[in-house]
């Protein structure tokens, strides 16, 4: 009887730890207040214990500083989350040691937020780590802002920053 008991619950384990992985990008989360953006797609979060946590936003890349919008898109991040509170859903860590996630401001997702006003590119490098829903949510989005020319989309062919990046 034992024996017919352990491969249902190997089994069942085995699925159990799969669904467990699978669900621990997004089981992550961080909780605070905005006390510094850098650009249109990073911004310090200070955590419990006066903690600060550089974050990149995932999914999207803004224009760099220096280059056209550069201003506009940390101008714009800085409108919709600087001193508030928000809650990030941890995705990875980057190669410069910084959390990746989508910044919630209560039920709006800031990520999507600053494609949809036009001041950043979705990742398409990144973009397909987010549930297949997300990213069809945030290719619309940017659509939308292009076919309305909003943000940078007013300009006729914006350089998106990754070529903007390697040219420099």
């Amino acid at each position: 009887m034992t024996s017919a008991i352990r491969p249902i619950f190997s089994q069942a384990a085995i699925v159990f730890l799969a669904i467990l992985m699978s669900c621990t990008a997004w089981a992550k989360e961080i909780s605070g207040r905005v006390v510094a953006i850098a650009d249109g797609d990073t911004a310090t979060v200070l955590v419990a214990g006066n903690r600060q946590v550089r974050v990149r936003l995932a999914a999207i890349d803004a224009p760099e500083r220096a280059q056209p919008f550069g201003n506009r898109s940390k101008e714009a991040l800085s409108k919709l989350i600087f001193g508030k509170e928000v809650t990030v859903k941890v995705t990875d860590t980057d190669r410069y040691k910084r959390t990746v996630g989508i910044i919630m401001l209560g039920e709006t997702d800031v990520n999507l937020e600053m494609v949809r006003l036009g001041y950043a590119w979705v990742y398409r490098q990144y973009v397909i780590n987010l549930p297949r829903a997300q990213a069809l949510q945030y290719s619309a989005a940017e659509d939308i802002a292009r076919q309305k020319k909003r943000g940078l989309w007013v300009d006729e062919a914006p350089t998106p920053p990754w070529e903007w990046r390697r040219k420099k």
